[in-house]
């Protein structure tokens, strides 16, 4: 099974592929915010939310992506891509974070995960709250714009 794809092309071929890759991922846009929340490694496993979308840790804490509403956390809006089998996705976060970047002047969090039954990679992404509806209509009209242009270089 292969997980990372390697592939030489100009930035226009790039470009033309990750626009394809989207119309052919399964977007899911999620209500409401979500926060990372930490807790010490000794708390595992008890402390996990089972609403968490990540768990991921470092050294010392365990950070859980979980829906929030408190004014204290920096609160995000949170996007889903589910990728086919056997798609180059290869670049797409690094295309699609700037994108977003030089449209909202925002950086963005991905957490990547695997779900083989799936069609394998899948990719969790964060944008501040603030941003959420704009970020999110983004990524719907480019994934309507690429639809119609992948449709009318088939005819």
């Amino acid at each position: 099974m292969e997980m990372v794809n390697i592939s030489h092309e100009t930035t226009e071929d790039a470009e033309r592929r990750l626009l394809r890759v989207m119309t052919q991922a399964r977007v899911r846009f999620f209500t409401g915010t979500y926060a990372f929340l930490e807790f010490p490694l000794s708390s595992f496993p008890g402390a996990v939310h089972p609403d968490a979308l990540a768990l991921v840790r470092d050294d010392k804490v365990w950070s859980q992506l979980v829906p929030c509403r408190a004014s204290e956390q920096e609160l995000f809006g949170v996007f889903r891509f589910h990728f086919p089998h056997g798609i180059d996705n290869s670049g797409f976060v690094g295309w699609l974070a700037s994108r977003l970047k030089q449209r909202f002047g925002t950086g963005v969090f991905v957490t990547c995960g695997q779900h083989q039954d799936e069609g394998g990679i899948f990719d969790y992404w964060g944008v501040p709250a603030s941003l959420a509806s704009d970020a999110f209509a983004e990524i719907r009209a480019l994934v309507e714009g690429s639809m119609v242009e992948t449709q009318s270089t088939r005819s």
